[in-house]
């Protein structure tokens, strides 16, 4: 096969065995490979109603037929599972040099069963492959396990793997590889916690064969090209990186705020931008595998008690830990990133949870005798040491391990939570951004946005501005960037590309390597079929319309301040028509019209 390395890894954790099989033809051309082929074994092979941490539910590694190539930044893999923190099909993306790894091993995936009776760790060395003992490497952070597992493999070897958070069932839990990088979202690492599995280690000395090696080389330095002249992706994010948004999400009043309770301006935003890193703690950028885009800041603080060295924040922490939280110090931002590096937690949903705590506590809700301290918005010690106690699951930090919505549940305030299904929602107000809210609420995975990141059109102007205030054609704009998305993170590129490049590009690059003659559209029909998939999975673990929402606050509160002061959130109205132009019925099913057209039946 071209693109595809053709074999995917079965390995029963329970019965200890592993198993080669051929990559089903058919199901790559209708589903291509990451998320979209990850998602069809799992609705193939799990009940949707199982629990995310028995043995039942199944963890899958997933790259797509570009990943590993010389396509436009193809160093992206997926983890794929039902997710802990939702119950929803889970799903995460991650860059670094672990996906294109796996194919150079000849594998385009990996799916794990069942249960380790004590803990293993994944040994694929090209055709060789063996499930060690990860005993001794159990408790270990991130760091720790990755530098001992390369002294008992190959120091050239690749190495996705779980911390303490994973180990201790942290619903937030990441699966990290190349040490900073991040499967973040939907709670991946609680499940390969729940198996026993500590990490994968591979290493790969074969190559990734394409269809038309002249063609696709033209395709693909055509797309390299235009990322490196456009103003985003050749000179915003490789100098600033993803905090260059802070700012501007700051002027236009869509910052969310101390748990979103403010959100029109945010008085220290200028202290935790991507600027401001950039000129205090950043030694250089870096890139994933094949990038030319180089995002990644690599970051020192060279003194003080937040005294550090390590990889990011991007900008969803410098939000979720610094406006959220009402914190202005980049250095205590910096730290707690870190530590979620090296315990593995995604910072998103850590920083909104305790977030979400601050105003529990404010409020009363939440007692200093609970909390084992003050917690108020503004304190940077408590976002570094709250963290901390989160990844090992101590103190109040065993409360805050199951995610904003089920801490403040439990204290009768769920409303307080920041999220949609059960996930907390990222760093855009949908009071100020209004198809953002269509995205989170719609979202699959719960409450995201680079699923259908409508940051492009109403925030940056790509490819067109639209009116971020008002809700007029933001259904149909977003079905179409949730289907590309779909294709994006199942061919294996970064969606970061999609800043300079669209479907033509993207579709000119997966003909050139698997030899398709497919149309541009029958290739953005593939998202469609996938996204469709997911909802079909959601449908069966027993989410329904209802579940198509945002947090009263975002509907009803109306922004207190700011460029967008007066507005609430329009759901109601893009829902409808969303429903309409995916070719719904009104409760958000797929119609057995919409059914047959995408060969789902």
């Amino acid at each position: 096969m071209f693109g595809w390395a053709g074999t995917i890894l079965r390995v029963n954790l329970s019965e200890g065995t592993i198993q080669k099989e051929a990559l089903n033809r058919n199901d790559a051309k209708l589903y291509l490979g990451g998320r979209g082929l990850a998602t069809k074994i799992m609705i193939d092979e799990v009940d949707p109603q199982v629990d995310p941490l028995s043995p039942e539910n199944k963890l899958i590694f997933m790259t797509g037929p570009l990943t590993g190539t010389m396509a436009a930044s193809p160093g992206r893999y997926m983890v794929i599972s039902k997710a802990p923190l939702t119950g929803t099909i889970g799903c995460a993306n991650s860059g670094g040099h672990f996906g294109p790894e796996l194919k150079f091993a000849g594998y385009d995936g990996i799916i794990f069963e069942g249960k380790a009776e004590k803990p293993v760790y994944l040994w694929i060395n090209d055709d060789e492959v063996e499930l060690r003992s990860a005993e001794h490497l159990w408790g270990k952070d991130v760091f720790e396990t990755t530098d001992q597992v390369l002294e008992e493999t190959a120091e050239d070897a690749r190495v996705a793997c779980i911390g303490p958070a994973g180990e201790k069932g942290v619903l937030f839990a990441t699966v990290m590889n190349d040490k900073n990088r991040a499967a973040g979202r939907t709670g991946m690492g609680a499940v390969m916690g729940s198996k026993n599995l500590k990490a994968i280690v591979v290493r790969g000395t074969k190559s990734v064969e394409v269809a038309d090696p002249e063609k696709f080389k033209e395709v693909s330095t055509d797309a390299r090209r235009k990322l490196k002249e456009h103003p985003v992706t050749g000179e915003g994010l490789p100098t600033y990186g993803t905090g260059v948004l802070v700012n501007i999400l700051n002027e236009m009043g869509a910052l969310p705020t101390r748990n979103w309770r403010d959100g029109g301006i945010f008085e220290k935003a200028e202290d935790i931008s991507g600027e401001a890193l950039t000129e205090k703690y950043l030694v250089r950028n870096k890139g994933c595998f094949g990038c030319s885009i180089g995002c990644g800041r690599l970051t020192k603080i060279p003194e003080g008690k937040f005294k550090s060295f390590g990889e990011g924040p991007e900008y969803e922490a410098e939000w979720s830990y610094g406006a959220a939280c009402g914190v202005g110090d980049l250095a205590a931002i910096c730290k707690a990133n870190f530590l979620c590096n090296e315990l593995g937690l995604d910072p998103i949903t850590m920083g909104a949870t305790i977030a979400c705590a601050m105003e529990m506590y404010e409020k009363g809700i939440l007692t200093k005798e609970e909390v084992g301290r003050e917690l108020n918005f503004g304190d940077a010690d408590a976002i570094v040491e709250l963290t901390r106690m989160t990844g090992l699951r101590e103190g109040f930090g065993d409360e805050l391990a199951l995610g904003s919505y089920r801490l403040a549940e439990k204290y009768g305030h769920p409303e307080l939570s920041m999220s949609v299904k059960k996930q907390e929602m990222p760093a855009y107000d949908a009071r100020g951004v209004q198809g953002m809210g269509l995205s989170y609420a719609t979202s699959n995975r719960g409450g995201c946005h680079v699923r259908g990141y409508m940051t492009s059109v109403e925030v940056l102007g790509i490819p067109e501005k639209l009116d971020p205030l008002v809700t007029d054609e933001k259904a149909g704009w977003l079905k179409i960037f949730q289907d590309l998305t779909a294709v994006v993170d199942s061919t294996g590129i970064c969606l970061f590309t999609t800043f300079a490049i669209g479907l033509p590009e993207v579709a000119n690059m997966l003909r050139a390597a698997v030899g398709w003659t497919t149309s541009d559209e029958e290739i953005l029909q593939i998202g469609e079929r996938i996204w469709n998939l997911e909802r079909l999975f959601n449908l069966r673990a027993g989410f329904t319309k209802a579940d198509d929402t945002l947090p009263p606050r975002l509907m009803e509160e109306p922004l207190p301040s700011g460029p967008a002061k007066g507005k609430v959130n329009e759901l109601e109205v893009m829902l409808k028509e969303y429903y309409q132009v995916r070719g719904w019925n009104e409760e958000g099913v797929p119609t057995e019209e919409k059914m047959a057209e995408l060969s789902l039946r």
